[in-house]
């Protein structure tokens, strides 16, 4: 442990969450962690993270405890538990959730956390788990500014670039704007594909085509080609596409803007997750176009998994 080394916790291994607290060893912090099934932890383990029985034990080793779960549900759990993280962390610790959780649930626990003496940052990230395997995930930051700067290097080594947008919930706002643009692009992009394969082009140089054009997009780049591969493996899930869309739908609601495009791409989610199961990969959705015209979107040479 060097002198500006801090011991972290880390709960949440999932697709994401494995790669953000490697990161955060990688960059020479102390590390604990858990999580409902320790074989996906047992890599960090070789590399000298301890486990933790309980997040209430992570946060009690821990001056900073991140998470990163699927649903406001497991991180309410997770945190305000009677074996959670608010249990264990001393007045002065920090919670930095990289869950991308319901606005309204981020702002409670947020208060909870105060009212404990604690300090909280959201810190939803974007860009997909090869960009946090890399270490060059955005992080998109909300909370008090000052444990903001505070916090700024444990967040400098999870990702690039960090972006604080403002108050707490800033973030969660923006994070469902980010997802909201991108699966309405992941949509597009499979009708644009097949319109390729029915017209007679070939699906390689019609990807090329669309990545150096105006109409290319991040999501064309990275999504279109584990489709043209046929795995759809972008490590992200129908159930967390519908939850996302479906935050996005609220916010709308909430803030009086109409989500035209948002909406129908929620009910093809939907439609897709009931066709192929909530934990299909997210870019699926697309087969949904495939099975429906009989016709596949593969070309060779793309990779089954980014990176």
């Amino acid at each position: 442990m060097t002198s500006t080394s801090r011991p972290v916790g880390y709960i949440g291994l999932g697709n994401l969450g494995f790669h953000l607290a490697h990161s955060l060893m990688r960059a020479g912090h102390p590390l604990t962690v858990t999580d409902l099934d320790r074989s996906i932890a047992e890599p960090l383990l070789a590399e000298g993270a301890r486990w933790a029985g309980s997040a209430r034990d992570v946060a009690a080793a821990s001056d900073v405890v991140f998470t990163c779960l699927p649903s406001p549900r497991a991180v309410d759990a997770v945190v305000a538990g009677p074996d959670g993280v608010f249990e264990g962390l001393a007045p002065g610790g920090t919670w930095i959730d990289n869950s991308t959780n319901d606005q309204s649930e981020t702002l409670r626990l947020g208060a909870l956390a105060a009212a404990r003496g604690l300090q909280m940052l959201e810190a939803p990230v974007t860009g997909g788990v090869h960009k946090a395997a890399a270490g060059e995930i955005t992080v998109l930051v909300g909370g008090d500014e000052a444990v903001f700067e505070a916090n700024s290097a444990l967040l400098s080594a999870i990702g690039s670039p960090v972006l604080y947008m403002g108050p707490l919930g800033s973030a969660a706002l923006i994070k469902v704007i980010t997802n909201m643009l991108a699966f309405v692009h992941l949509v597009a992009a499979g009708e644009a594909l097949m319109l390729a394969k029915r017209g007679g082009l070939d699906l390689a140089k019609s990807f090329e085509a669309i990545r150096n054009s105006s109409g290319n997009s991040f999501v064309h780049e990275t999504e279109s080609q584990v489709i043209l591969n046929g795995s759809y493996n972008i490590g992200f899930t129908m159930d967390l596409a519908v939850k996302d869309l479906g935050f996005a739908m609220d916010f709308g609601k909430a803030l009086g803007v109409p989500l035209d495009l948002a909406g129908q791409t929620l009910q093809t989610f939907v439609r897709a997750r009931s066709q192929y199961g909530g934990g299909a990969w997210s870019s699926q959705v697309v087969k949904l176009l495939e099975d429906a015209l009989g016709t596949d979107l593969r070309a060779p040479g793309f990779p089954e998994v980014l990176q």
